[in-house]
């Protein structure tokens, strides 16, 4: 019999189901909804692929048996098939509590080693010339800093020091912050679009709104945080929405995909062959400063990159084309 000061426990309810697990786990390690939604898919197929048997029946010969499908009946690319990887590792790593031997058997998709598509000072001034409103302030951004099109599509108030023309990139590739420049040229068009901002935001909280969404928790230990108007989205959303994990309804930041069509438009439209995105923008931040003749250390830096030889890929624009040498046709 259980005692009267002691609450008695449900033996009846049903324990979580695993994806919910997963989810709750995620969660609670701070990834992000997409990280999130992209490890869930993985692990559907993974059991699918098994004839729906739960994770905790199979192993590390599974688990390869999968990846190698990927590989050679999927085709993938090798960055596609570590991230499904990545998934399963942590579905029995962080929620089966299982350690799965090393996974020496299975088919690798090859990576490919290309160099970053890199666009002239010229091409990348007639692109930027092309987008309209905030998505011209956004690319110039990208180009201008080096950040990455997350990093600037998240970026904070807080986050912008006009006085060091300083950007603190918070939460960056690994989870690493870094300090890399605000572009003078941009300092008045980005105040004049914060304005803006602010008076958005100040509806928002006239009309009962106006909380932004806090990573880590802090909406918790700061209640008050995410009305204040320096952690707000220095690009917000056009419209409300709702928060998909909460259900608060929040003005969210913008669309990255309206960026992304609005530079593949500009391509198009200035007949340029060169496969161009958001990203070439950030090469070609790294290449023209290394043209310039600042130093790989500074570049890797202002990057983010946590060893040099990922920015050495940028030190092929120092040489000429065949690495230097000139042709033997040109000295006829």
């Amino acid at each position: 019999m259980a005692h009267p000061n002691f609450p008695v426990e449900n033996t009846t309810s049903n324990p979580p189901k695993l994806l919910d697990q997963v989810r709750d786990k995620l969660r609670v390690k701070h990834y992000s909804i997409r990280t999130e939604q992209t490890y869930l898919d993985w692990i559907k197929r993974y059991i699918l692929f098994h004839g729906k048997q739960h994770p905790k029946s199979l192993g590390a010969t599974e688990v390869e048996a999968f990846l190698t499908h990927l590989a050679v009946a999927g085709n993938v690319a090798a960055s596609t098939q570590n991230q499904a990887k990545s998934a399963l590792l942590f579905l029995y790593r962080e929620v089966l509590e299982i350690q799965l031997p090393w996974l020496d058997n299975v088919t690798q998709a090859k990576a490919p080693k290309r160099l970053p598509v890199v666009l002239t000072v010229s091409e990348v001034q007639a692109v930027l010339s092309r987008l309209p409103g905030t998505h011209a302030l956004v690319g110039n951004l990208l180009y201008g800093s080096g950040m990455r099109l997350m990093e600037a599509i998240r970026l904070r108030v807080k986050d912008v020091d006009f006085a060091r023309r300083e950007i603190i990139v918070r939460e960056g590739k690994g989870f690493k912050d870094r300090v890399t420049m605000l572009p003078e040229t941009l300092i008045a068009p980005l105040k004049a679009h914060l304005l803006k901002v602010k008076a958005l935001h100040d509806e928002d909280l006239a009309q009962h709104y106006g909380q932004v969404y806090l990573p880590f928790a802090l909406d918790k230990k700061y209640p008050n945080a995410g009305h204040e108007w320096g952690w707000q989205y220095v690009f917000p959303s056009r419209n409300l929405s709702v928060d998909p994990r909460s259900g608060v309804t929040r003005r969210h930041h913008m669309d990255e995909k309206g960026l992304q069509r609005a530079i593949k438009q500009a391509v198009r439209d200035l007949g340029l062959v060169k496969p161009a995105t958001p990203h070439t923008l950030r090469h070609s931040f790294a290449t023209h400063l290394l043209q310039s003749g600042y130093d790989i250390r500074t570049v890797q830096e202002l990057l983010g990159h946590s060893d040099v030889s990922t920015t050495m890929i940028y030190t092929h624009v120092l040489n000429k084309g065949g690495r230097g040498v000139t042709s033997p046709l040109d000295q006829l």
